[in-house]
């Protein structure tokens, strides 16, 4: 994965997990990691959860193309049905373009 993303789109997904089908959602998000991996375009994702249920998932794409075709995967979408019908009680994204980036690591 590029350390330096300038110029790659970041799709931004904010949310909140109900308690509901723990075993499920595990298993779906694994699966979505795995399919958005093979996604032409595809640069990474980052994702964090807190112990009260909110999570940021940010996936980084080449391009806007890249980003639109993976919102629209015939997975992805049905993935997306069952995440609000079961395992989210709210959610947001956001997409931008990242103008600038940088990276450091400790010796």
């Amino acid at each position: 994965m590029p350390e330096d993303r300038s110029g790659a789109v970041a799709v931004i997904f904010l949310n909140t997990r109900t308690a509901d089908d723990a075993d499920g959602y595990a298993a779906a998000a694994t699966a979505m990691d795995t399919l958005a991996a093979r996604q032409p375009g595809y640069l990474g994702m980052d994702s964090a959860r807190g112990g009260d249920g909110f999570g940021i998932t940010v996936s980084y794409w080449a391009d806007e193309p890249a980003a639109l075709a993976w919102r629209d995967h015939p997975d992805h979408a049905a993935i997306r049905g069952r995440g609000r019908a079961l395992w989210y009680t709210d959610y947001r994204v956001d997409v931008t373009r990242i103008e600038r980036s940088y990276a450091w690591h400790r010796p």
